[in-house]
């Protein structure tokens, strides 16, 4: 970690609310005129489209059923460690754009499901943003979550999980039900021993919990609202964290142990806002007296 050009690790898989926890770090750098350059994890993708469907074939020719974006040796989690890195020793870094679709090919002039250049970070930033599936990981070879000052688990309970996924894949990617409940299946290995994992290792995680049944989420005809649902918010080291204040900020609230505080799902942003803010400040603080 370097107190000079602080890194701050969102760490969730898609469909989690990783995009809605950007948004707010957005707002948050915007209102506070913090400068800060962004990657995100499809950048470091092992594979473009075209190779991982092969790469996925010549694997489960060779009876691997379990490999997928979620594992491993599916990224180049070095580099994104050594941009990390880099990144905390110069403020200096690079990256790229994975585009995903005809939209995005059209901005970067890059066909779908493949890589731009890549590039240089602009310079004079003050905070690295990093939102993907990798954020936190330690494992024998790597370990990106050392390098991390601020590290947020963004993630809802499994069901809830693969109830979005569900929607989000037959409804834009023209998915049929059982196509992602195969994709489900082959990532449930990578999920229980690369994704899962990486929420010990960070500081706060937002966990949100449906209060409505999603016993069989593969029939749900719709995903849970926020008014349907709950968010657990949990602090790896509660100390100097005010919660009476946020309990009395946030209403409806309350603490469920001495590290953790539930509040209502369509209070998620304010949460945020009231958490992290504060603690973006102190980096952004500590960087400059650096």
């Amino acid at each position: 970690m370097s107190q000079k050009h602080p890194i701050i690790s969102v760490t969730g898989s898609s469909g989690a609310g990783t995009t809605t926890v950007k948004t707010t770090f957005d707002q948050i750098f915007r209102r506070e005129g913090i400068k800060a350059v962004s990657i995100e994890g499809d950048a470091f993708h092992r594979f473009n489209r075209a190779d991982m469907r092969a790469e996925l074939e010549r694997r489960v020719a060779a009876g691997d059923q379990t490999f997928s974006h979620f594992s491993y040796d599916a990224n180049e989690l070095e580099e994104l460690e050594r941009v990390f890195r880099e990144y905390g020793e110069t403020g200096r870094g690079r990256t790229r754009t994975y585009v995903h679709d005809e939209i995005e090919a059209a901005r970067t002039g890059v066909a779908p499901g493949n890589f731009t250049a890549w590039a240089p970070f602009a310079d004079g930033s003050d905070v690295l943003f990093y939102e993907g599936l990798h954020g936190a990981v330690v494992n024998d070879t790597v370990n990106i979550a050392g390098h991390a000052d601020l590290k947020i688990g963004v993630v809802p309970v499994i069901n809830l999980e693969w109830t979005q996924k569900i929607h989000r894949d037959r409804a834009h990617r023209g998915y049929s039900t059982e196509a992602v409940t195969d994709t489900i299946l082959r990532r449930m290995h990578a999920y229980v021993h690369c994704i899962c994992p990486q929420f010990t290792q960070t500081d706060i995680n937002f966990q949100r919990v449906p209060v409505v049944d999603t016993s069989n989420p593969f029939i749900a005809r719709w995903i849970p609202t926020p008014d349907e649902s709950l968010v657990v918010i949990r602090f790896r080291n509660p100390r100097g964290i005010d919660f009476p204040y946020l309990t009395q900020m946030i209403n409806g609230s309350w603490m469920s142990r001495a590290n953790s505080i539930v509040i209502p799902g369509n209070k998620m942003d304010l949460a945020m806002q009231l958490i992290l803010t504060p603690l973006i400040e102190r980096l952004i603080r500590d960087a400059k007296r650096a």
